[in-house]
């Protein structure tokens, strides 16, 4: 039980930490924006005997998909922040499990904290720390699958 709580605190420490470094490398597309829109705002001339260049449409182009990385890296950085959070709290087990599943997404240090979290999460004396009415192994044994019924007619 004391090994439990002290691997959920380092691991919200752990969320805090991979949360800060996710919402600082999540502005560096703010270089895209700038770019996008000072191609916007100050297209290059016409060159000579052709048709114009479309600058600003390239440039709302590339300051949108820049837009898009920031706020989406944002919002991720917000979720693995409030994950953390919750790991403190043991509460809102299954947004922590889905956010450390989706974590697993984001190699190298996100990968390596939502597997970690998702082994700690699994635990069924971890899952009776969150208030889960039953371990979820133990609601797993319930379920018929079909190697159990294969098993059991023959």
């Amino acid at each position: 039980m004391e090994g439990d709580n002290q691997q959920l605190r380092m691991l919200s420490i752990a969320h805090y930490v991979v949360a800060g470094m996710m919402a600082l490398s999540a502005c560096i597309p703010l270089i895209h924006v700038t770019f996008g829109l000072l191609l916007f705002l100050h297209p290059p001339e016409k060159g000579s005997g052709g048709e114009p260049f479309p600058a600003q449409f390239l440039g709302l182009i590339v300051a949108g998909a820049g837009t898009l990385m920031i706020v989406f890296g944002w919002a991720m950085a917000i979720c693995i922040l409030l994950a953390g959070r919750s790991l403190e709290q043991r509460r809102r087990y299954g947004f922590c499990m889905v956010v450390a599943a989706i974590t697993c997404l984001f190699p190298p240090f996100c990968t390596a904290l939502g597997v970690l979290t998702l082994i700690v999460l699994s635990r069924p004396s971890v899952q009776t720390q969150f208030g889960q009415a039953e371990p979820l192994q133990e609601s797993l044994d319930d379920i018929p699958f079909a190697d159990d019924r294969e098993a059991t007619t023959s």
